[in-house]
């Protein structure tokens, strides 16, 4: 990695006027050990939290319930738990089963990278440098632009289910949607676009929050995901994987592509879910086929361009409790890619959008929080936008995030992609035999590309906490993918 570093710490530089200490890109992981026992707790209480909540919300949906008035104060403890969820108290539970978020930015003048942006620190916020004492404010805009996309209560009932709330069970899908949100962003708005400060607001931004609603009329809400997602086994209520939510992606654009044949498209990329096996469905090592990609363009196209905007999803298992050192570096150096939509995943049980790094810290924009529904016209630019971004940054150490993860990024012509498999085989070769994925020209190269095996040695294995779990099935939670929780 240090010549990857070298180059990384290079073009940040040529961006300012002033260079700063660039920190080597490491993990630290030391306190291994007391993460481990602390998360393996922590899922246990986390488990028992989002089965009762998502059992109560059920309950008190359903019409049997309605019906029995003479038994209110029999079931004050429901609507205890009611007040809790609703109240915004979810997150003090959260954070008291899974540790406390860390706020702020720390101490250290190393640069930041925030979906292949790069802000200089300066330590001396009063410096002459404008470039340089201006990069935190910057950051901070920048930070808060991002489309945050959290729990929402009382939507209509999602499909044939009494579920009028995700609390509990939605953060995966959640963390889904901040990711194509960004990429919808980048797309229509460019990577330089910020939040508005004054109305009306951008037609494109309103569009874009317009799709995310929370109901079957909005065309990427988590009713027409859990929709989509059926082959994969998504319903209303139960945890999901990056695998699966991915795959989910993918034939949701599907869908909407052929429900909308005049040309207009809702999702205006193709969507490439990276895999590595024969059938590109499980298993087997991620593998950038360039074949393959340009095949998902034409497709998407309907055979009118050779090549299109293209997403990429790159499902992980990096790790067997905690990721394994060796690809944290990696890790890290995606963030510098100016195609980096970031990554869906976090704390182990309870999946985050994790959008920036600094050097061993990962930043990133939390699900957690229980909202009201907002369902905002597509041509309503005078609305209240302000529950979809944050301004409050929290960051955990990058060592201590969930294996199971997904990582996203955009291309938006062919030049890109041509530069972003530069990048990622750069990546590679500078990953010491432990790169996330590597690229290659056909699918007939696919069975020679391996970056994992399944012994205990490397800490990685099979794709099993790829699938789902219904929330009334804990036996065997222990063994079972992580974001089950929370």
């Amino acid at each position: 990695m240090k010549g990857f570093r070298e180059r990384v710490s290079s073009k940040c530089s040529s961006k300012t006027t002033t260079d700063t200490p660039n920190r080597s890109l490491t993990s630290d992981c030391s306190e291994a050990g007391s993460i481990n026992s602390k998360f393996s707790k922590g899922s246990l209480w986390s488990s028992f939290f989002a089965s009762a909540f998502s059992v109560i919300e059920t309950y008190r949906e359903s019409p049997a319930f309605e019906k029995k008035g003479s038994h209110t104060r029999n079931n004050g403890w429901v609507s205890a738990v009611k007040k809790i969820v609703a109240g915004g108290s979810m997150r003090r539970i959260h954070e008291r089963v899974l540790g406390p978020s860390r706020t702020g930015i720390s101490s250290t003048t190393s640069d930041i990278w925030l979906l292949g942006a790069c802000y200089k620190i300066s330590q001396d916020e009063s410096s002459g440098n404008a470039a340089t004492s201006n990069g935190l404010a910057a950051f901070k805009h920048d930070f808060s632009s991002r489309i945050l996309v959290t729990y929402r209560k009382g939507f209509d009932a999602i499909g044939d289910s009494n579920f009028t709330s995700d609390v509990g069970w939605g953060c995966m899908l959640r963390s889904s949607q901040m990711l194509v949100a960004q990429a919808l962003l980048f797309h229509h708005l460019g990577r330089s676009w910020r939040k508005p400060l004054e109305k009306p607001l951008d037609h494109q931004y309103v569009e874009i929050l317009h799709l995310l609603g929370d109901s079957e009329a909005s065309p990427f809400s988590i009713h027409n995901l859990i929709h989509a997602g059926k082959a994969y086994s998504l319903a209303a209520g139960s945890w999901v994987g990056p695998y699966a939510v991915c795959r989910s992606w993918e034939s949701l654009a599907r869908c909407k592509r052929e429900e909308n044949k005049l040309g207009y498209q809702l999702l205006p990329m193709a969507v490439y879910v990276v895999s590595g096996d024969e059938d590109g469905e499980r298993g087997g090592a991620p593998v950038v086929c360039i074949e393959d990609a340009s095949r998902h363009c034409i497709e998407f196209s309907r055979g009118q361009e050779k090549w299109s905007p293209i997403l990429l999803l790159v499902p992980l298992v990096l790790g067997l409790e905690k990721v394994n050192p060796r690809y944290i570096p990696s890790l890290q150096a995606t963030f510098t890619f100016p195609q980096s939509l970031g990554i869906m995943g976090g704390k182990p049980g309870a999946s985050t959008y994790i959008v920036g790094v600094q050097d061993d810290s990962a930043f990133y924009l939390d699900p957690h929080d229980v909202q009201p529904v907002v369902n905002i016209s597509r041509d309503y630019t005078e609305a209240d936008t302000s529950s979809y971004h944050c301004d409050i940054i929290r960051h955990i150490p990058l060592d201590s995030i969930d294996p199971s993860l997904a990582i996203g990024f955009y291309c938006r012509d062919k030049d890109d992609f041509d530069e972003f498999c530069s990048l990622a085989s750069k990546l590679a070769d500078d990953s010491h035999g432990a790169p996330l994925f590597t690229v290659t020209q056909t699918r007939k190269l696919l069975k020679q590309v391996s970056h994992c095996t399944s012994n205990e040695s490397d800490g990685v294995e099979g794709d099993d906490s790829f699938g789902v779990m219904p929330m009334n099935d804990a036996e065997g939670s222990a063994q079972e993918d992580e974001w089950q929780l929370l």
